[in-house]
């Protein structure tokens, strides 16, 4: 396919209440080259005068390409007028080069109340597909473009809320015709505009195919295969040891953690040898490292913390956990047979059960264990009994997450799979197929497959959960937010199982 390229936009006028409103809408599909990348619509009204409008991003088509769409109003007052009939182009800028969608330099042109619609074979577009649910929101509008040489008699929805359990048929009702211009010629009879608008009541997920039927054929949009889906915000669950502060620049590097908290949209976070001063043992609150850290987010979370020794010489070192949403009930647990405050070997664990909206209460555990050597198997034996303690009929999910101290594949990480109760949810997003090996075929062999993994920090989570991972990777690399401890930080997605 091309690197970028127009699929639709619209000139639309409203009138209510005495107020004239102008509406530009643009479709875009471009070649997924890079992460980072921006796409802009540079366009005149009839003051001939240039504006650039960003896009953002819309949807996958493929694996390859994506979609991304600009929207701009316009309100009529005597100061300033509307932008009426506009000539436009498509900038896609990617890894230092820039591609145009340009009518071949002739720029398109789209007067008041027309459409363009450059999309191939049947003419079908989603133009009003969202992938994002809001959290109150019940009723999903779809609007689907049909091109005039179409003539399409009926266009309905086939979509599901259950990962098609259940399927619903919902018609959809014909709103509009637009004027539909192309590069050679104005079609008179236009553009279909049909509406649709699906209930899905306090459903999670949903996903939908375009069915359009003719009188001589019927067609399907399925988003090339993949079908368009839309869910609720997912759980995002950070990780990340805090290395008790003693990494130069830390108070910068505090920043960093929260800035990348606000801007990945963490909603729970699981610290480890979080530091707070000695002070005797008594502590010092305003020198907690995660209380520092949560008093830079934009919003602050809600926090439970608590330590189990002295570390470094000079801090109480502990764990815990950050929360967007309320704690229902939280706890702090030793893990370790000794509670010596002067043994590094002294481990701590704190619990937060969150009620987590479209999810349900979900129990999450933020520990930090010793090596082997030196404790592990005693630590998880007792963190493994606390978490099934905690286990009601009301809790959707557990999660134990944390800086383990167990390689990948070593003998404390066997002890976990032996458990045959929780899941390496990196592992299993990651490398599926490992993951199988593993945690349901079990191997005899299964250690070789993690010979080169050397990941210590992870996220467990109970077979049992009405949750699952869809995405993991790390977050405080060069790449993205920096080096900010001796660990990565762990980001997990997760959705509605």
């Amino acid at each position: 396919m091309r690197k970028v390229r127009l699929l639709y936009a619209a000139n639309t006028m409203t009138e209510q209440e005495g107020i004239t409103e102008q509406n530009l809408y643009f479709l875009i599909q471009v070649k997924n080259l890079e992460f980072a990348k921006k796409i802009d619509v540079v366009w005149a009204g009839a003051d001939g005068v240039w504006h650039t409008l960003p896009a953002t991003f819309h949807s996958m088509t493929d694996d390859d390409s994506e979609c991304w769409n600009a929207t701009a109003v316009f309100a009529s007052t005597d100061a300033t007028p509307l932008p009426r009939n506009i000539q436009f182009s498509v900038r896609y800028r990617v890894k230092g080069k820039e591609y145009w969608a340009n009518n071949d330099g002739s720029n398109y042109f789209i007067p008041v109340r027309a459409a363009l619609q450059g999309v191939p074979g049947n003419g079908l577009l989603n133009i009003g597909f969202r992938q994002h649910l809001e959290q109150d929101q019940r009723h999903v509008p779809v609007t689907v473009a049909v091109n005039a040489p179409t003539r399409a008699q009926e266009v309905s929805l086939h979509w599901t809320s259950d990962d098609w359990q259940h399927t619903h048929v919902t018609p959809c009702q014909l709103k509009t015709r637009l004027v539909l211009e192309t590069s050679e010629q104005i079609i008179e009879d236009g553009a279909q505009i049909w509406c649709a608008l699906l209930d899905i009541g306090a459903d999670f997920r949903l996903q939908y195919s375009i069915c359009c039927e003719t009188d001589k054929a019927v067609f399907w949009d399925n988003n090339s295969g993949l079908n368009y889906s839309a869910s609720r915000k997912p759980l995002n669950v950070l990780v990340l040891n805090l290395h008790c502060c003693q990494e130069d620049n830390q108070d910068y590097k505090f920043s960093q953690i929260a800035k990348a908290i606000d801007e990945l949209c963490v909603d729970i976070v699981c610290l480890q040898e979080v530091a707070e001063n000695w002070n005797d043992a008594q502590g010092d609150w305003a020198s907690n490292s995660a209380r520092i850290i949560n008093d830079r987010l934009k919003e602050p979370y809600h926090i439970h913390t608590d330590w189990s020794h002295l570390g470094f010489v000079r801090y109480r070192e502990g764990v815990a956990i950050l929360s967007r949403y309320p704690f229902a009930k939280y706890d702090a647990r030793f893990l370790s047979n000794s509670q010596d405050p002067y043994s590094i070997h002294t481990r701590k664990g704190v619990m937060g059960q969150v009620d987590v909206p479209y999810f349900g209460l979900i129990n999450v555990f933020s520990v930090h264990t010793s090596w082997w050597a030196d404790g592990f198997a005693e630590q998880f034996r007792n963190l493994r009994d606390w978490a099934e303690g905690q286990q009601g009929s009301e809790v959707r999910a557990t999660l134990l997450c944390g800086d383990f101290n167990i390689k990948a594949g070593s003998d404390g990480y066997e002890l976990v799979v032996a458990s045959d109760v929780y899941d390496d949810e990196f592992l299993g997003v990651t490398s599926p197929k490992v993951f199988t090996k593993i945690f349901r075929e079990r191997r005899d062999d299964w250690p070789r497959y993690l010979r080169h993994d050397g990941r210590i920090d992870y996220v467990f989570r109970a077979r049992s959960s009405a949750l699952r991972a869809t995405a993991a990777r790390f977050v405080f690399t060069p790449q993205e937010y920096g080096r900010v401890s001796d660990h990565e930080g762990l980001l997990m997605t997760f959705e509605q199982a």
